[in-house]
């Protein structure tokens, strides 16, 4: 019964807890590529990213309060409890955003690896642009950094993502540091998917090339007969 009630709850929750995500994504960027804004929006946009972490906290608490095994469940939810429980992780309630894939998957191609695909592009993009976001907001201005602007903290973040790393552009604060390594898995996750999916459709390529000419050949064998 409990588990059937979490499962609604979740459901219902999702879609909201999303648009509240995007939302923490608009409050959490604007002052960041903007810095010069005045204190009145910065101070609004402050404002509206506590009031997302007080809804995933009142959903966390939701959610742990349905489940039919509580510690089970704050086992399998450790990162939503520290993100909800330590203010320094604030830029990591961004990979929230995450959930947005699953609609954009309801406008996928039909087939699996129009899916993959489209799972591939928008985590990637999303990964990098949330990347650069919080490892802008740890190192501006911070003696000895050199991630400066917001051009700065894309371009590190698609060289670490890509695993090229040119070493131009570096974190020297614990906080840019885990985004690098958060980035580093990341970037990697997402190339061996590419890769496997070029090496899938390479060899069904292969195979319907193959076929074809055996088709070819069984019909020329059968005009000369």
């Amino acid at each position: 019964m409990a588990g059937g009630r979490l499962a609604t709850w979740e459901r219902r929750a999702d879609p909201a807890l999303t648009a509240a995500a995007v939302a923490f994504l608009v409050a959490y960027a604007v002052p960041i590529i903007w810095p010069e804004l005045p204190v009145t929006i910065r101070d609004t946009c402050e404002v509206l990213t506590w009031l997302v972490w007080g809804a995933f906290a009142v959903d966390y608490a939701v959610r742990l309060m349905l489940s039919p095994d509580r510690r089970a469940y704050v086992r399998r939810h450790l990162l939503d409890l520290a993100i909800i429980a330590l203010p320094l992780m604030r830029p990591l309630r961004l990979l929230r955003l995450v959930t947005m894939l699953k609609f954009i998957d309801t406008s996928a191609a039909s087939r699996l690896r129009g899916r993959i695909l489209t799972y591939v592009i928008g985590g990637a993009s999303l990964l990098g642009f949330v990347g650069a976001l919080a490892v802008l907001d740890a190192e501006r201005e911070v003696p000895g950094g050199n991630i400066d602007t917001f051009g700065d903290a894309l371009w590190w973040a698609f060289t670490t993502m890509t695993t090229v790393g040119y070493g131009d552009r570096y974190p020297v604060t614990t906080m840019g540091r885990f985004v690098a390594v958060g980035l580093m898995v990341g970037g990697v996750t997402i190339l061996s998917t590419v890769t496997a999916m070029l090496a899938s459709w390479m060899v069904e390529r292969v195979r319907a090339d193959v076929a074809a000419e055996q088709v070819e050949a069984e019909q020329r064998r059968a005009g000369e007969n």
